[in-house]
Order: C-alpha cells, then structure tokens, then sequence
C-alpha cells in the first residue's frame, strides 16, 4: 500500500481537510448528549420553557454546523479517492503497455484486467473511507468515552471494559478475513481468466459443439468463488451481531448503575441519559468501524496485488567483459571469437549462436542461431509446425531477448538500441491479424501518424487491399468494428500488412500473414513487396514453399535449430 501513497500527492489538500471535517461534526455530535441532559435537568425538571427552545435551537445549530462539515467531508473525500484511482489506473496500464512480451506471459492477461478493474475500484473505495471515518470513529469512540469519565467515572468505567471486548473482537476478525479476501481475488481471476477464454474460442467452442462442459467448467469454478465469498462473507457478517451483543451489555449494566447513583443522588436522570447516549454513539461508530475495515481488508489485499504488478521490472540482460565488469559486448570485443567474420562482409543484421528460453519453459525454443543477412535481402523461414519460426522474428523487434548470443543490427548489439528507436525501423505483421476500431485510416496511422492519403493508397495497393478499401463506402473513412470483425481474414491480414508498409520500414516482418490470402493474391503482393527496392529488408515466415522460393536466403528451421539454409 505505501507504493501506491504515491499517487495522492496532488491531493494533498483533500487527504487533510477530508478527516479535519470529519473531526469537526465529530466534535459537535459530541456535544448533542450534553445538550440533551440540560434540557432534561433543567428545561424539563425546572420547567423553563424558554431554556428549552433555546437549546432546542442550539440542537439545531448543531445538526446543521455537522451536516454541513459532513458533505464537506465527504466532497474532499471523494475527490481524492477518485484522483488517486484515475492516476493508479493510468500508472498502471501505462506500465502493462512497457511490459516485455516474457513479463506479460508470466503474469497473465486476467490477472491484470483483475487488477486495473476490481483490484483499483476496491482500492478506491478503500482510500474513500479512511479518510471519512478512519480518525472520525475511534475519535467519536474514545471521545465518547472521555466525556462519560466527566458526567461520573463509576459509570464510565463500563465504557473501559467495553472498548477493549469490542476492540478484540474487531481486530481478531480482520486477521482471519485478510487472507481469504486475497483468495477471493484469485479465484475470480481464475473465473476471469475462462471467461476471457470462452469469448475469445466462441467459434471454436460451438463448432466441437463444446457448450454443456464449459458451462460446467465455468459453474464449478463460479460455485467456487460464490461459496468462498459466503465464507468470508459469514465471518465478516459475525461482526456486528456480536458488537450489538457487547454494547447492548454495556447498556444494560449502564442503565443499571445509573438507576443506582440516581436513585442515591450521585446523578441527575438527565446525566443518566447522556451517559446512554455516548453508548449509543459508540455502538453506532463501532458498526461504521466493522464495515470500514472490511473495506480496507479488501482494500488492503487489491492494493498489494497492484503493488505487485507495479514491481514487475523489464529483464535486464548483461554479459561479462573481458576485465570482468558488467556491460554490453560491443563487435570490437567479440572479433576473433565468433564463427562471423564480420571485418570483410559487414553485413545488415547479424544472429551470433543466438538462443531463447522462454519463461519456465523446461528446453529452448530457439538453440544457437548462426547467420547474417544483408540489406534489401529478403528471408523466408519455413518449417513445421513448433519449430521455432515465429520466435525467431520476434527476437529481431526484441519483443524476447535473447538468452544466449547476440544480434547485431549495423554492427549495433540491440541492446544498445533503444526500444524506441529499433520499433521505428521494424514493420510487423503478427500472425493473428489485429485490427482497432476506427476507421481504415486510423487503423493506417498506426503506422505512421501523419501519413498522407498519397502514402496510404500507396500502401494499400503494395499490399494488394486498394481494391478492399475502394469497394468500401467512404473508403478510407469505412468503419472498422473492434478487432476488424466487419473484414474477411484476407481482408484484415491486407490492411494490416498495408498498415506495415505505411511508415516505410527498414526492416518488414511478416509472420505467416498471408496464410489467409489465395495464391494468385499471395504471388501479386510477393512480386509488390519485391518492386520495392533494397532499402528495405524483409523476413517472410510461411507454411508455403512458394511463398518463399525467390526469397535470397531461405532458413529451415526444425524443433529450434537450422536444418539448413
């Protein structure tokens, strides 16, 4: 939780008049039950009428000075907390979005929709209500008390032996429910994480006519959830029954003391009342304090989870130097103990018996690559199914680090380059074809933002979509639904290569992305991409042997190594 204090440092001013306010209408409720006790002693008892609207109106003075600083209050209060949750929230997806594709496999994609939803909601709703009641009730509590100890101190020491019971019992009960509050967190980013799963493999799911044992798998994991929040719910339920029963004790034996020292003379039956009146308050602020810390017990279990996601760091990968300080290998200091000669060729890219281990995967995905590519070449990769072809193009834009060897780009290690700088050469085309809702045009400036109509048509017709976007009504400015859905997968994986070649890459990176496309389409948008000169590099990864037969390299991978080339 002191990671994320952090984020309410412009909210200075609110974080201290929220709980100073609250102070404030503690303060005049206090004073209600002393003004009660005038009115029966002397207003009542004498009777003086006119005492009795005074201090009626002085009630009133009361209730409307602690209403007033209530809303106050609660303003400030609000204002803060929702502050705080908006700047957590935008810390936090702004870190997600810096996240290495290795850090975001290793958390989950549930997990963190848990966290930026209902983990930073509870949150909130945490920091909302410590500062509207966390000071105002042990305030009214102890103050309560205090004032007791100043009407008769036989009377008051009810209020000593009680606070202490119901202390216990508060505390006791936050100890136990902690914990299970962070299992129900994780359980319902399990039921998240197969409801995430079912929407994306709806098709899938009907079409192996899989819907009865989903259903089932999604009950039983609901089932669960439902009956550990019944738990949790029952324990946290236990609080106020049992502080009634306590302070409903106390009562009794309040009213009791005080028929004895009135009927002996030692107090006035309007004394008797306010001292019950204290009780009442206490009872009343200790039902607020139960429910405020099941807040912050929730509060406290989603700030840490957040907290979590906040301390996941990119991993750092350095090699030794020759005199054995960390650093980056530069190619001076690898010449003469690498299998490339890079003196004479120097060429554009280079993979220096490059391996990659994906997190907790028990074998290497990738084993000793070993080879260079020159500018303006083109390279396909073919392989089967596994071998490793995807992994090896996503080493290049550094989306995976490399956990052995090193590739060189202009004779530059990447990790040198900044990520900035090396994403702005690449253009990429994943396998799965993403396109944004928007517009054909805001799904092209991606690519590059100030694009010009001249530069999207143009790459458009490269990537042999003109004739998509065309029979579109208002072209460029035709809708696009959330991830392209109103598209074919031939039409999607066209606008996105087109989205690719907009912002006119050094290098282009296309992953399988015409595996949707026909033959004569897939052979028209080839011969394009080749019309395009030598300044710019490509990598074709394909399950097609035509797809690549002119390409000038062709890499054969098999279960991560090169069976040729």
């Amino acid at each position: 939780m002191k990671r994320l204090l952090m984020f309410l440092k412009d909210y200075k001013k609110e974080t201290v008049l929220a709980p100073l306010f609250k102070l404030l209408e503690a303060f005049f409720e206090l004073m209600v039950p002393l003004v009660m006790a005038a009115i029966i002693d002397r207003g009542i008892s004498g009777p003086d009428t006119l005492f009795i609207w005074k201090m009626g109106a002085v009630l009133l003075a009361l209730g409307i000075v602690g209403l007033i600083s209530a809303v106050t209050a609660q303003f400030f209060a609000a204002k803060a907390a929702v502050g705080f949750a908006t700047k957590l929230r935008q810390a936090l997806f702004a870190h997600i979005q810096s996240l290495s594709f290795t850090n975001i496999d290793r958390t989950g994609t549930e997990r963190l929709i848990t966290r930026m939803t209902s983990d930073v909601n509870q949150v909130q709703n945490g920091v909302n209500m410590v500062l509207r009641l966390f000071l105002r009730s042990p305030i009214i509590v102890f103050g309560a008390m205090i004032m007791a100890f100043t009407i008769d101190v036989k009377s008051a020491l009810i209020f000593v032996v009680a606070i202490p019971v119901l202390a216990v019992i508060v505390f006791g009960i936050l100890l136990v429910s902690l914990p299970l509050y962070k299992k129900v967190q994780t359980k319902l980013e399990k039921l998240l994480g197969i409801t995430r799963e079912n929407l994306t493999g709806v098709r899938v799911i009907r079409a192996f006519h899989q819907e009865a044992e989903e259903e089932e798998r999604f009950q039983e994991e609901n089932n669960t959830l439902a009956n550990l929040q019944m738990y949790v719910g029952k324990i946290s339920a236990c609080m106020n029954p049992v502080t009634y029963i306590v302070v409903n004790a106390a009562l009794i034996a309040l009213i009791y003391t005080g028929a004895v020292q009135v009927n002996v003379g030692n107090l006035t039956q309007g004394e008797v009342i306010a001292i019950i009146n204290y009780m009442s308050q206490i009872l009343v602020e200790l039902i607020k304090l139960a429910n405020l810390i099941i807040t912050i017990t929730k509060a406290l279990a989603s700030a840490d989870r957040v907290a979590a996601v906040l301390e996941v760091q990119e991993n750092t990968t350095s090699v030794k130097t020759e005199d054995g300080v960390d650093g980056t290998e530069t190619i001076a200091d690898r010449q003469g103990r690498t299998s490339i000669d890079r003196s004479e060729s120097k060429p554009y890219l280079i993979f220096d018996h490059v391996s990659l281990t994906y997190e907790g995967a028990g074998d290497k995905s990738l084993d000793n690559l070993n080879f260079s590519v020159n500018k303006g070449d083109t390279v396909g990769i073919i392989g089967g199914t596994g071998s490793g072809k995807s992994s090896l193009v996503n080493l290049i834009p550094g989306f995976y680090p490399a956990t052995e060897g090193n590739i060189y780009l202009e004779g530059k290690n990447l990790k040198e380059i900044s990520e900035q700088e090396l994403r702005a050469r690449i253009g990429i085309v994943p396998q799965k074809a993403v396109l944004f809702k928007g517009t054909i045009r805001s799904n092209l400036q991606w690519g590059k933002e100030d694009a010009t109509e001249e530069e999207m048509w143009q790459a458009l017709e490269i990537a042999q979509a003109k004739e998509v976007v065309e029979a579109k009504d208002g072209m460029l400015d035709a809708e696009v639904t959330q991830s392209g859905k109103n598209l074919s997968g031939g039409q999607r994986q066209r606008l996105t290569i087109a989205r690719a070649l907009v912002k006119k890459p050094e290098i282009l990176i296309l992953d399988d992305s015409a595996s949707a496309l026909d033959y004569a389409t897939d052979a028209r948008l080839r011969q394009a991409l080749r019309g395009l000169g030598r300044e710019i590099t490509t990598f074709i990864v394909s399950q097609r042997a035509s797809s690549i037969r002119h390409a000038d390299l062709i890499i054969v991978l098999d279960d991560g190594e090169v069976a040729g080339m």
